[in-house]
């Protein structure tokens, strides 16, 4: 059975980093997006990924950061794996990527109107430009940058990619398991559906969320 990878993001504080450690969580992103409700200063985020245990990857979001900035950002906080919010190129964020010598995903931010060859070709376009690119974010397209809490529909994301995407985008404990079981990504990235407040998590959230991911690992195929 596959298991799904789970990553925590928005993180601002030492009891959300533990209780989604301790939940399970795979990945534990930070947003250095001063605009975003959920940013974190690179010193701060240091601190927080101080605590990390090992195989608990941290994960920085930047939207339309340089890279100088990305560098210099990593070069303090020391995260495992970068994640291009906003209209960065495909160049964009291989420069970036470079710059700081980390992977990174790329995401693509879904419309109504989005096709499953569109997602392919970014994709590809993605990988083709530099060999530290490690996947695709799906996220929900809105007027605005780092997560907005709101689903896409998941019917656009073609079988071929889906195992191999992240799945993002107003993801919660009440849906959790039906996207998993339908779509099969390789990954899920929540924020605001584990939330008490916007960068305050819920522990007891956290652990749901990760028990209604993984009922959507355990449901057959065809039920999905």
């Amino acid at each position: 059975m596959h298991r799904t990878r789970i990553k925590i993001c928005g993180l601002t504080r030492e009891e959300d980093v533990a209780a989604a450690v301790a939940a399970g969580a795979d990945a534990i992103g930070f947003v250095f997006y001063p605009k975003s409700p959920r940013y974190v200063t690179p010193q701060r985020a240091a601190e927080l990924i101080a605590i990390l245990p090992p195989f608990v990857t941290a994960v920085g979001l930047f939207v339309n950061a340089s890279a100088q900035e990305v560098a210099e950002i990593v070069r303090v906080a020391p995260v495992g794996l970068l994640q291009f919010h906003g209209d960065e190129t495909a160049d964009d964020c291989a420069r970036a990527a470079a710059a700081a010598n980390r992977p990174f995903l790329r995401v693509f931010r879904v419309k109504p109107s989005t096709t499953g060859t569109e997602l392919l070709e970014y994709e590809a376009q993605s990988r083709a430009s530099s060999s530290l690119f490690t996947g695709v974010l799906l996220d929900t397209f809105v007027d605005a940058y780092g997560g907005a809490g709101k689903v896409f529909d998941w019917s656009l994301i073609p079988e071929e990619l889906a195992h191999r995407a992240v799945l993002s985008g107003g993801l919660s404990v009440q849906n959790a398991t039906g996207a998993v079981a339908q779509v099969r990504p390789f990954a899920v990235d929540v924020s605001s559906g584990v939330e008490a407040a916007k960068g305050i998590k819920d522990a007891g959230l956290i652990a749901q969320f990760i028990a209604a991911v993984q009922a959507g690992d355990a449901t057959p195929r065809n039920a999905g």
